[in-house]
């Protein structure tokens, strides 16, 4: 629960404090408005995630496999482009409150979220590994 209040925190902070500084992201509000825009972004990125992830399974199964070699190096070469899209969804959303001058500002901004999201995974599997080991034991 703390990985994600900070994961919150610092999506805001980058809103309030980094988004300004990038050349064609416009933010105008207080941190409210950040906490607000990160909390729409981190679900937004999740919905667009999920749909990728089945758009991509409905391709591998329905090509028997084939799309994965078109999915394969489209994923190595576009999961950076995720953050940006979820980015230009929430500017959608709040356009008093985030605009973005094109997409390569959008790209800017959501190589930051995609920073701050590899920065705050930490390990998902520790808990994992640990019942194995204690398992292990007995």
């Amino acid at each position: 629960m703390r990985r994600y209040l900070l994961r919150l925190v610092l999506i805001a902070a980058s809103f309030y404090f980094l988004f300004p500084m990038i050349p064609g992201v416009h933010f105008h509000g207080n941190f409210i408005h950040a906490l607000l825009a990160g909390a729409l972004f981190a679900f937004i990125g999740w919905i667009v995630e999920v749909l990728a992830i089945a758009l991509s399974a409905i391709l591998t199964i329905g090509t028997l496999g084939m799309a994965l070699i078109i999915l394969g190096p489209a994923w190595l070469l576009g999961f950076w482009l995720l953050p940006a899209v979820a980015l230009r969804l929430v500017a959608d959303l709040m356009p008093s409150t985030l605009s973005f001058a094109g997409w390569l500002p959008a790209i800017g901004g959501g190589l930051v979220m995609l920073i701050i999201g590899i920065a705050t995974s930490g390990d998902t599997h520790k808990k994992v590994r640990k019942s194995k080991s204690a398992n292990a034991i007995l």
